[in-house]
């Protein structure tokens, strides 16, 4: 569920996740969580794998060749080459709390060239935590 709903916006983990905390009386929330977590960072692939290679693709390459557009993109590039806590910082914030949307965020990561490695370990952490709350909380609320 956690790979699917990454992939299609549509479906939402957040509420398959609370559905499960308010009917499964005993779970291990940081499991659930930590498996969640991981779902979310394997179907993030896609958008930044594809987002990588659409570098490649004619027409961007096309808008590429326009000055302006080239310095911008160097320019970010080289920022996130130089700082890259910035861009994990943006993608834990994303994982977290959603915002800015992580499907956005992926995207740009592939697109710029970030780490791999710190890309999916920072989607790991920063869903697994936000699952882990609220699998906590449903779970606190329904067992008052």
């Amino acid at each position: 569920m956690g790979v699917l709903s990454a992939v299609v916006p549509l479906v939402n983990m957040e509420i398959y996740i609370a559905s499960i905390a308010a009917t499964v009386g005993n779970l291990n929330l940081w499991w659930v969580a930590f498996v969640a977590g991981i779902g979310q960072a394997v179907g993030k692939v896609p958008w930044y794998e594809v987002s990588k290679s659409s570098m490649h693709w004619s027409f961007v390459r096309k808008r590429m060749e326009r000055p302006d557009w080239k310095r911008r993109y160097d320019k970010v590039q080289q920022q996130t080459h130089d700082k890259p806590w910035l861009v994990t910082i943006l993608l834990f914030s994303s994982s977290l709390i959603a915002l800015p949307p992580l499907a956005i965020t992926a995207v740009l990561a592939g697109q710029l060239q970030f780490s791999r490695v710190l890309f999916h370990t920072t989607i790991i952490l920063g869903r697994t935590l936000q699952f882990a709350a609220l699998l906590g909380g449903i779970a606190w609320l329904t067992h008052l």
